[in-house]
């Protein structure tokens, strides 16, 4: 019966010490053998010790130990049992066996059925080899017996005493133990002999056992044995009262947590708890690996100790690896700076974007500063404009010259701080921030990170995560860079930030400060066709399933597809329609109706159903009061017409069309400055002041705010009032002020575009917008003629059409119609 600190007690020690059994028959070659009086024959045996006084069963299965087994029993001799130095040597030699063991005799000799052999052996005095005489058959040697000390003493008595009662409080203290082994205990009768009865049950390693054994000095032996079971006791103690508090309110489950709790409480007391420790030992070579800066990797080590002394089923001990695990994750070495090619850049922007001549010339400015100075400070680059237009997949292009690995980080929608900056360790479930996931993820410190949705981020109870964005995308600053959950400052340095946004509006000021926005404006229709034509087509083909050969789409199919079916800045849209059209054809090649098909324009119809859009222009400026300006959206330019009519009343201004305050405040100041200039633009006072004016701005379910329309309300009106249209192919823009001035506005980029999308062939802007001129698109300046306005007067002279002779009569009662 096996306990944890006392191995299974043999009763079979016998008092007349006499063979208790027969010995086999031995070979015919051995007959012959004879061993002389002054050797003895020596026993191996392997992680086993025998102590003086002690019997226990010996199995024999070697053929040297079965000869020398055999010989001893014909010769009616003991044996000498030697423990092998290594237990792993299958034939041991006299250098593989300790110098002492103990002089045994051998009470029986049993073969067993299944031919293995053996001894009951009593142990009856330490001895020492002199001088191995021979190792064939059979090892024997010259030896020394030892002769137990027979002094006795106050001291050596007291000794005595105590460590029978140690050995005595251990056996009570254990659940189960046979009497014969508390009766040995307790009828010991000499200190050496309890010493080694003591030793012979203890559950401690073979080589504690042999020094135990080697041990002659009685006093130091009963020392050490007294020291281990004063251990015991101490572990056992602690065993007991814990499982007496516990014992009762565990389930089964609990139960089995706590035992593996106490189990490893007292193997790591024993100094047993090798279970983990390979793990450790891992660990460490990891942290040395790791190449960690010098506060880091004490910081690494520091809690490496406190792994080191916990319990791996402890519930801090799965805290404590996993942060040890994401510190030796991070790529904290540098890699070596791979060589720009500002060529191969170039060719890779060409190939993955069409157009945007201004946007790649300041990447390649960018490259090639990284490329001239490395180790320089580079700034945080933010492509703001509307969906669709490639912001991300400039940054990947970004990367792919660069060499580097891309990772993209999503903010939209984070209100929380520690989405940036990790959690606390102190929280359950606690991980580190998003930057440095994703530097985990990347494996290395100069990766290319793309904050994709900057402007989308939101502050709420758990802090403002645009504030803890400040340290990371300052140059100045993420150098040091600590998170939350890694407590140690973290080298933001050489990551090649770059952030993407729709509108900068939402971005706070001093974030925005820290970064250099990179304007994308949208697409104009030729530019659109032409994205289409080498990128769209063939992505949407290999989607799929067909190829080239299968299905053609014409240029006029495409053309027709951007003006009639879409109205985006971006061609997320464009690529969807795109895609309709040609799993529509699709369809009709799985079925095997057809082998291949073309797209026309004649088939959209059919396959996308009728168009979408139509053109607005022509059919709502035919009359006095209604005039086409100019907007910007956070998706890019849109066109935006404003209706003016007039009605019986006491000169009022009625607004509809949800509109904001500023932009009722811009409808409020042209209402305004027309009363003031009616006599100059033929307008009678008197009629003024009996009529209302309505100013709507259709699309009402849209809000809509800016001072921007300020110029087409102030067209609009007069356009009403005098009766005198507005030229069709015409939109415009700009704030006025009630001095008539032109004052000049945003998003001229776009609302030009969306004008040349839109089929109109001329744009009326601010003057002082003239500074705008160079960023509008090469083909939207080639489709369009722009007209500079300085004051109002010049947009009533240059977007009203005149008044003829023969309408002049009638020019009111057509404007109020």
């Amino acid at each position: 019966m096996t306990h944890p600190d006392f191995e299974t007690f043999a009763p079979l020690r016998m008092a007349d010490g006499g063979n208790a059994g027969a010995a086999p028959a031995t070979d015919a070659n051995d007959t012959n053998i004879t061993v002389p009086a002054d050797q003895m024959i020596i026993l191996p045996v392997r992680n086993f010790v025998l102590f003086p006084g002690v019997v226990m069963p010996v199995a024999v299965g070697r053929p040297a130990s079965i000869a020398a087994a055999q010989q001893a029993v014909r010769e009616g001799r003991p044996v000498g049992i030697l423990m092998q130095r290594d237990a792993s040597v299958e034939e041991p030699g006299a250098p593989d066996l300790h110098r002492m063991g103990v002089v045994a005799n051998i009470l029986r000799y049993v073969t067993a059925p299944d031919g293995t052999h053996h001894l009951v052996c009593q142990g009856e005095q330490r001895f020492r080899v002199e001088a191995f005489s021979r190792e064939k058959p059979f090892i024997t040697a010259r030896v020394t017996r030892i002769e137990e000390s027979g002094e006795s003493s106050s001291d050596l008595e007291a000794r005595f005493v105590h460590l029978q009662g140690q050995a005595a409080e251990v056996l009570e203290l254990l659940p189960q133990v046979p009497a014969e082994l508390m009766a040995a205990v307790r009828g010991a009768n000499s200190p050496s002999g309890l010493a080694d009865l003591v030793g012979a049950y203890m559950d401690i390693s073979p080589d504690e056992k042999q020094e135990l054994l080697e041990t002659v000095d009685v006093v130091a032996r009963m020392n050490k044995v007294s020291r281990v079971l004063a251990h015991r006791i101490e572990v056992l103690r602690l065993s007991q009262e814990i499982g007496r508090q516990t014992k009762a309110s565990l389930d089964e489950r609990q139960r089995e947590v706590l035992l593996r709790e106490q189990m490893a409480a007292i193997q790591k007391q024993l100094g047993e708890d090798e279970g983990n420790s390979q793990e450790i030992a891992d660990l460490e070579k990891a942290i040395l690996e790791a190449g960690m800066p010098d506060d880091v990797e004490q910081m690494a080590r520091k809690e490496l100790g406190r792994l080191r002394r916990m319990s791996d089923a402890g519930p801090e001990y799965g805290m404590v690896r996993s942060y040890l695990d994401w510190l030796i994750a991070l790529p904290w070495k540098l890699p070596d700076e791979a060589p720009i090619d500002i060529a191969e850049a170039r060719r890779i922007l060409d190939e993955d974007h069409f157009g945007l001549p201004k946007i790649k010339q300041r990447i390649i400015e960018y490259l090639a500063v990284r490329k001239l100075a490395p180790n320089g400070k580079a700034p945080i680059l933010c492509f703001a404009g509307p969906p669709g237009v490639g912001k991300t997949s400039l940054g990947q292009s970004i990367a792919r010259a660069l060499g580097r690995k891309f990772i993209r980080v999503s903010l939209g929608g984070v209100h929380d701080e520690a989405e940036i900056r990790g959690h606390r360790r102190t929280y359950v479930g606690a991980l580190p921030g998003n930057i440095i996931q994703g530097i985990r993820k990347a494996g290395t410190r100069d990766c290319v990170m793309m904050l994709d949705e900057i402007d989308k981020m939101g502050s709420g109870i758990q802090g403002d995560p645009s504030a803890a964005m400040l340290e990371v995308l300052d140059p100045e600053q993420n150098g040091t860079f600590r998170d939350n959950y890694l407590g140690v400052p973290f080298d933001l340095s050489r990551v090649v930030f770059i952030a993407t946004a729709n509108m900068l509006d939402t971005i706070p000021g001093p974030l925005r400060d820290r970064m250099e926005i990179i304007t994308l404006s949208g697409y104009t229709d030729s530019e659109k066709l032409q994205i289409a034509k080498r990128y769209l087509v063939r992505r949407q083909l290999e989607a799929n399933g067909v190829g080239p050969e299968q299905v053609e789409v014409e240029d006029g199919a495409l053309q027709a597809i951007i003006r009639a079916y879409t109205r985006e800045a971006g061609v997320r849209g464009l690529e969807r329609e795109i895609g309709r059209a040609i799993r529509h054809v699709a369809v009709g090649i799985a079925e095997g109706s057809v082998a291949e098909a073309r797209i026309s324009v004649d088939a959209l119809p059919e396959l996308l159903g009728p168009p979408v859009f139509e053109d607005e222009v022509a059919l709502r400026v035919t009359m006095p009061g209604v005039a086409t300006g100019l907007a910007w959206t956070p998706v890019g330019g849109d066109i935006l017409f404003i209706e003016a009519t007039k009605l019986p009343g006491r000169g009022g201004l009625i607004l509809t069309g949800q509109l904001g305050d500023v932009m009722k405040e811009s409808a409020q100041a042209a209402m305004s400055l027309v009363k003031s200039r009616a006599s100059e633009l033929g307008i009678d006072p008197e009629m003024l002041a009996k009529t209302d004016v309505h100013v709507h701005v259709p699309a009402g379910a849209t809000p809509k705010d800016g001072p921007s329309a300020g110029v087409a309300m102030f067209t609009a009106l007069v356009s009403l009032l005098t009766g005198r249209t507005v030229r069709k192919d015409t939109a415009m823009t700009g704030e006025i002020s009630l001095r008539g001035l032109v004052l000049p506005v945003g998003g001229i980029k776009e609302k030009v575009v969306a004008a040349a999308r839109a089929g109109l062939t001329r744009v009326m802007l601010p003057a002082r917008n003239r500074r705008d001129y160079e960023d509008i698109p090469q083909d939207a300046r080639d489709r369009l003629e722009f007209v500079w306005l300085e004051r109002v007067d010049d947009a009533i002279a240059n977007a009203l059409e005149p008044l003829e002779p023969a309408d002049s009569d009638t020019a009111p009662l057509r404007a109020a119609s």
